[in-house]
């Protein structure tokens, strides 16, 4: 049986992590740097991570949690190689 704030706290975590979507896309766009560029590129991909976290709860099915670990590798792995390649210039 649910509680009954079950859904609201889940509407809840979906807009929040839209609002913090949306704000990561505004410093992608904006960003003075390359380097604040990156940072909100790997903060989108955690909130991307979010999103399926919390639709994984909705959907009750534990099987979304292995693409999550997927694009945390695939997310670090790309973070790390940029910042040696501007490190390097």
């Amino acid at each position: 049986m649910e509680p009954p704030f079950y859904n609201l706290i889940l509407i809840l975590a979906f807009i929040m992590l839209l609002i913090a979507f949306a704000l990561a896309f505004v410093r992608i766009v904006k960003g003075p740097t390359a380097r604040d560029r990156i940072v909100a590129l790997d903060l989108i991909a955690s909130i991307t991570m979010g999103f399926i976290l919390v639709y994984s709860v909705v959907i009750n099915k534990a099987m979304y949690f292995d693409i999550v670990i997927v694009i945390s590798l695939i997310s670090f792995i790309g973070t790390v190689a940029i910042s040696t390649y501007l490190k390097q210039k």
